[in-house]
C-alpha cells in the first residue's frame, strides 16, 4: 500500500489460509536455522545465487503478508539473497513493528529517488538493484529476475568468501574490462523471527519473517579489478548471519545495480 494512504482497507478475504501457512513457515524455517546454526564453516552458503530480493514491508501493513511468505519461501529454497527491510511509516496504524529501523526506511527511500519514484509503498520487492515490483505474488518476482538473467543485468561479479582466524575474507573478482565502481556493503540480518501481532490491521496473526534486517554499513570499495577485503570476523557474525552486496552507487550516493553479491550465514553458537 502507498504511504500516502493511510483509510482504513478491508479484511483480507485469505487470512485464515495466510494464518496457516505461516505457522508452516515457522516450523520449516526454524528447523532450517537450527541445521545452519550447528553448522561448521560456511555449510549452507550461497556460492552463486541468482539474485538478490529485497523486501520492503511492515507489520502493520495488511497488504504485506502474502509478501512475506514468498520472501520466506525465497529464503528457504536458498538460491536468491533474500532480505527483509522492515520499515516503520506504519507505525502511527496501532502496531509498532517490532522489525522496523529508521536506516531500513531510508534505505527504501533511497531506492525510490533511484527509481524516479515520488511515493514509497508496501510490499516493495527491489531485484538486484535495478528495478521493483509488488511484491505480493510470486510471479512478478520470478519474471522480473529471469529477465534480468536473460538480459545479462544479474549477478555478474563472483564473490567468494572464507573464515581465516579471527577475520573473514572476502574476494571479489573483477570484470573482463577491470573497469567499474562499487560498494561492499554488509547487510546484517536474523535467519528468522516468527512474531504475534497483537494490535493493528494483522492482529492475532502469528508471521514468519524471513531474513529480518538489523543492520547496513559500507564496508569498502570495489574499483573492477579482483580485490581482496580482510574483515574482523567479530564485525561478519553479529548473532545472525551477513549479506555481502557489491553495489553501485551514483555520485549523489542513491544505490543503483547490485552485480554480486554472497551470504555469510551465522556461526555456531559455543555454549
Amino acid at each position: 500500500m502507498p504511504a500516502t494512504k493511510a483509510g482504513p482497507r478491508r479484511r483480507d478475504p485469505n487470512a485464515q489460509e495466510l494464518k496457516t501457512m505461516n505457522r508452516r513457515l515457522v516450523l520449516r524455517l526454524a528447523a532450517a536455522a537450527a541445521v545452519i546454526c550447528a553448522a561448521p564453516s560456511f555449510a549452507g552458503d550461497i556460492l552463486k545465487p541468482k539474485a538478490v530480493v529485497e523486501l520492503f514491508t511492515s507489520q502493520g501493513c495488511s497488504s504485506c503478508p502474502p509478501a512475506d511468505s514468498v520472501l520466506a519461501k525465497l529464503a528457504e529454497k536458498g538460491d536468491v539473497v533474500a532480505l527483509g527491510y522492515h520499515v516503520d511509516y506504519w507505525d502511527y496504524l496501532g502496531w509498532k513493528d517490532t522489525l522496523a529501523s529508521p536506516a531500513n526506511t531510508e534505505r527504501q527511500k533511497l531506492y525510490g529517488k533511484a527509481f524516479g519514484k515520488r511515493e514509497v509503498y508496501t510490499p516493495q520487492a527491489v531485484i538486484n538493484g535495478r528495478t521493483h515490483v509488488k511484491a505480493g505474488k510470486r510471479g512478478a518476482i520470478d519474471a522480473a529476475m529471469s529477465e534480468m538473467e536473460r538480459t545479462g543485468m544479474g549477478l555478474t561479479v563472483d564473490i567468494g568468501v572464507t573464515r581465516n582466524g579471527e577475520s573473514v575474507v572476502i574476494d571479489a573478482a573483477g570484470t573482463p574490462q577491470g573497469k567499474g565502481e562499487a560498494h561492499l556493503v554488509l547487510v546484517h540480518f536474523d535467519p528468522m523471527r516468527p512474531v504475534t501481532i497483537e494490535r493493528g490491521e494483522n492482529k492475532g496473526r502469528t508471521i514468519a519473517y524471513a531474513n529480518p534486517v538489523t543492520k547496513i554499513q559500507t564496508a569498502g570499495m570495489w574499483h573492477g579489478k579482483a580485490a581482496r577485503f580482510e574483515l574482523p570476523r567479530s564485525e561478519i557474525n553479529q548473532k545472525g548471519g551477513c549479506a555481502i552486496l557489491l553495489q553501485s552507487v551514483d555520485k549523489n550516493g542513491l544505490p543503483g545495480p547490485i552485480i554480486g553479491a554472497a551470504v555469510v550465514p551465522p556461526e555456531a553458537q559455543t555454549p
